[in-house]
């Protein structure tokens, strides 16, 4: 907590920047937790804070999921587990690589945490798009994030389900993509009866659906399902623990989008017609509704046409 001085170069000015953002962790089962991003576009104001993070205490160490959207957000994580175990963080699993979910790497990096991701994970970080991305966030998110955070590859790329046993505890890592993201990867604990689904679940706020692949999602919330969770961690808004139900929304909501545009993508009829004609009434109460629904049903009018 403090203020800091920085210039902000889209402006051209210097700009003083005051850190109010705390990380609250919250325990969801007897070894796990996990810290609760605002439902909001990301922003200087938020350090970019608009995704979970998650994390199990083992005997041999903690075992995080996900990074959080800036390296101060991921200091203050670190900072949160220090006070709750004197056990070092040991892993970090990245259940996809997206910005507001790795831009923290780096200071697990730091502590000499091995990172685990999906191997698809690779194209992204070579991609024009991440680095373009990474330019952008330097300066919406400035100064919390600026020249000094870097991309960061995992340690262990991921390529079929694997089992991984730190302190006796077992980590299920499924490949679950291309659904929200290329290398889409979901994290079970079976002794916790918890899953850390990452963006393959959303509550609370209109799911992004950008690039996504929304079959493949569909298949991805039927795995999850299978699985029978009693809590799911997702990517963004509260935990669940009616984890079928917020399922069932996430599902109805890319089926929607499917159903209100497959006609028009296939006759290749105008965009724009297929969005005024759907029925939205569902959807438009909720948080980020303005800032993602069209693009959503843009880029899945877009992905139908090339299925």
């Amino acid at each position: 907590m403090g203020s800091f001085i920085f210039f902000n170069h889209a402006q051209g000015q210097v700009g003083q920047a005051v850190d109010l953002i705390q990380l609250k962790p919250v325990q969801v089962a007897p070894h796990t937790y996990f810290v609760q991003g605002f439902p909001e576009m990301g922003s200087s104001a938020n350090q970019n804070f608009i995704s979970n993070a998650g994390f199990v205490i083992t005997p041999k160490g903690v075992v995080v999921v996900d990074a959080l959207g800036s390296p101060i957000l991921a200091k203050k994580l670190i900072a949160e587990i220090a006070r709750i175990t004197p056990q070092k963080v040991v892993a970090v699993i990245v259940t996809h690589y997206h910005a507001d979910h790795i831009y923290g790497l780096q200071e697990f990096k730091k502590i000499g945490a091995t990172i685990y991701a999906q191997g698809e994970g690779r194209n992204y970080l070579s991609s024009e798009t991440a680095k373009q991305r990474l330019i952008a966030s330097r300066m919406d998110f400035a100064p919390w994030v600026n020249a000094n955070t870097q991309l960061v590859a995992a340690d262990v790329w991921i390529d079929q389900k694997t089992k991984l046993n730190i302190g006796s505890i077992e980590f299920l890592v499924s490949r679950v993509g291309p659904a929200h993201a290329p290398e889409d990867l979901m994290i079970y604990v079976p002794s916790e009866k918890v899953l850390f689904a990452g963006d393959l679940v959303f509550r609370g706020r209109i799911p992004f659906v950008g690039n996504a692949d929304s079959k493949g999602w569909l298949i991805a919330l039927d795995e999850i399902e299978k699985l029978k969770p009693k809590i799911v961690i997702p990517g963004h808004g509260a935990y669940s623990i009616n984890p079928a139900e917020d399922i069932v929304f996430t599902r109805n909501y890319l089926k929607y989008l499917r159903e209100s545009m497959s006609k028009a993508a296939l006759n290749l009829d105008p965009f724009e017609e297929a969005y005024q004609q759907a029925d939205w009434s569902e959807y438009e109460g909720m948080p980020l509704f303005r800032a993602a629904n069209r693009m959503n049903a843009y880029n899945v009018y877009l992905s139908i046409q090339a299925e």
